[in-house]
C-alpha cells in the first residue's frame, strides 16, 4: 500500500517507487485496501506545519494497522523522512525504515532487507545531490491519461522561509534526452496530458547546458505523438523569458497556463523572503504575458503573515490581488520552520492575524474567480473528461460528467460539469459550451450534441 502526501513532485516519486517494486519480477503487488496490506510506504511532506501534521498523522494511522490488519512492515519516505530521520526512528518505533529523498530507488532492496531482518542504516540514505532516477517507469496512480514528468530536482533559490534545499539538494536538471525518453514512455502508455514539474521548471538546463532550455524542451516534447496537452508548473516569475512566452503562444499543445508563485508584492517583504524580484518586475511580466496571450491562465501562491509584515503591507498585497485578477490563487499563512533564516526574524506575526489576513486575501480572490467564471458563460471550452457522477443526472435526464478545462490542473483547480447523453470515457477531449457558472465551477454541454 502506498500513501503519497504533499505536492505532485512527491507523487512522481511515489509512482517511481511503485515502478521500482513492480520491476522486482512479481515479488510485490499493490492494494488500495489498508487492512489487506502486508507492507506500507508513506511518502511524506514537510513544507509547512500543516503538511508535517498530516504526514505524522498518516504515519501513526498506518502504524495502527500492525495491530488491526495484516501489516507487518512500515516504511516512511519523502521530505519529512529526510529532515527528521532520527526523530521518526525514536518516536515511532513501529516504523521499520526511514528512507531519504534520494534513496527511494533502492526501495525494493530496502523492503527485502526489512523482511529479512538485516537492514543496514546506510541503505536508507544517499547523496542528497544524486541525479534523479529516470530509468524506472512510473506506475500511474491518477489514471493512464494524465502524467507528471519531473524535469529537475532540488533548488538553489534558498528563500528564507523554505527548507526544500536542505531536504532536496541543489538544483540539478535531468538530461534532455532522458526527459524525452521518459516522455515517450508516458505517451506510449496512453498519457495524453503531460504536466512538467520541478522545484523550478524555468531554470531547466542551466546547470547542464549553460542556458535555459525549457523552450527547446517544450518544442521537442510537442513532436511526440500522443500528447494532446502539455502543461508547465512552477515557473518562477523572474525566470519567465520572452522566448518561453512565445513558445507557449506558438505551440498548440502547450497550454497557456502560467503557474508562477510570487509569494508577495511588497518590495521589502520580497527582499526579506530572499525572492529575486520586485513589484515592478512582477507587474511587467504579468502585463507581457497577457499582452501576448490574452486568454492565458495565471496561477500564483502567496504567503501572508511573513515575519515583520505590517498591516499596510498586507493591504498593499490585498490591493494587488484585486487589481491583478489572477485566474487561480492560493494563500498560505506563514509557517515558522526551524533552521530557516525567517524563523529568527522578529517580530513574528500573531497566528490570529495571519489567519485573518489569509481570509481577507482569499475573499478578494473569490470575487475575482467568481467573476472570471461568469465571464466564461457562452464560451466554448475544450474539456478533458475525468469521470461520470454516478447517480447524478441533469434536469433533462442527461448524464453528468466531471471535466477540466485548459485553466485547471488535476486535484487543485476548478471543475466543469458536463451534461450530455453521449457516453464518454475518462481522458476524452470534448468541446463544451459553458451554460452557467456555480461559484468557482462551470456547467456546460457538448457543443455538437444535436449533430450526433
Amino acid at each position: 500500500m502506498f500513501v503519497s502526501l504533499g505536492c505532485d513532485k512527491n507523487l512522481v516519486d511515489s509512482q517511481k517507487m511503485m515502478g521500482v517494486l513492480r520491476g522486482r519480477e512479481g515479488a510485490y503487488t499493490f492494494t488500495d485496501e489498508p487492512g489487506e496490506a502486508e507492507a506500507a510506504v508513506v511518502n511524506t511532506c514537510c513544507f509547512i506545519d500543516s503538511a508535517k501534521e498530516e504526514s505524522i498523522g498518516e504515519i501513526l494511522d498506518t502504524a495502527k494497522l500492525k495491530a488491526t490488519g495484516k501489516l507487518k512492515y512500515l516504511v516512511v519516505t519523502g521530505c519529512l523522512a529526510q529532515r527528521y530521520q532520527e526523530e521518526i526512528r525514536k518516536e515511532i518505533p513501529e516504523v521499520d525504515a526511514v528512507v531519504g529523498t534520494t534513496a527511494e530507488k533502492s526501495l525494493a532492496d530496502i523492503l527485502d532487507a526489512v523482511q529479512a531482518g538485516n537492514l543496514k542504516e546506510d541503505a536508507v540514505t544517499a547523496d542528497l545531490d544524486e541525479t534523479p532516477d529516470t530509468d524506472t517507469p512510473q506506475v500511474l496512480s491518477l489514471g493512464s491519461t494524465t502524467g507528471y514528468l519531473k524535469i529537475a530536482e532540488g533548488c538553489n533559490k534558498c528563500c528564507t522561509y523554505c527548507v526544500i534545499p536542505s531536504v532536496r539538494g541543489h538544483y540539478r536538471s535531468v538530461p534532455m534526452e532522458e526527459v524525452l525518453e521518459e516522455a515517450k514512455r508516458l505517451a506510449d502508455g496512453g498519457v495524453t496530458e503531460l504536466i512538467l514539474v520541478a522545484q523550478e521548471t524555468t531554470l531547466y538546463g542551466t546547470d547542464l547546458y549553460g542556458k535555459k532550455m525549457l523552450p527547446e524542451l517544450l518544442r521537442r516534447l510537442c513532436l511526440i505523438r500522443g500528447f494532446h496537452w502539455i502543461r508547465i508548473l512552477y515557473c518562477y516569475p523572474e525566470e519567465i523569458t520572452k522566448e518561453l512566452v512565445q513558445v507557449v503562444k506558438e505551440e498548440e499543445k502547450v497550454l497557456p497556463y502560467f503557474d508562477m508563485p510570487i509569494q508577495h508584492c511588497n518590495d521589502r517583504i520580497l527582499k526579506l523572503m530572499g525572492r529575486h524580484t520586485n513589484r515592478k518586475e512582477l507587474e511587467e511580466i504579468i502585463a507581457y504575458i497577457r499582452s501576448e496571450i490574452p486568454d492565458a491562465c495565471l496561477r500564483t501562491s502567496l504567503i501572508t503573515g511573513f515575519p515583520t509584515e505590517t498591516e499596510e503591507e498586507h493591504k498593499e498585497l490585498l490591493d494587488f490581488v484585486r487589481r491583478m485578477k489572477f485566474d487561480r490563487l492560493g494563500v498560505f499563512a506563514y509557517s515558522r520552520e526551524d533552521g530557516t533564516p525567517a524563523s529568527k526574524m522578529k517580530p513574528q506575526v500573531h497566528p490570529s492575524t495571519k489567519k485573518r489576513r489569509r481570509k481577507e486575501l482569499m475573499l478578494a480572490q473569490q470575487e475575482n474567480a467568481f467573476a472570471a467564471a461568469k465571464a466564461l458563460v457562452g464560451t466554448l471550452q475544450e474539456t478533458v473528461i475525468e469521470g461520470r457522477l454516478v447517480g447524478e443526472t441533469a434536469d433533462d435526464g442527461a448524464d453528468v460528467y466531471v471535466g477540466r478545462t485548459k485553466k485547471d490542473i488535476p486535484g487543485v483547480d476548478s471543475n466543469i460539469y458536463v451534461e450530455t447523453r453521449r457516453s464518454l470515457l475518462s481522458g476524452d477531449f470534448v468541446p463544451v459550451r459553458v451554460r452557467a457558472a456555480d461559484g468557482y465551477d462551470l456547467i456546460g454541454g457538448i457543443e455538437d450534441e444535436s449533430a450526433e
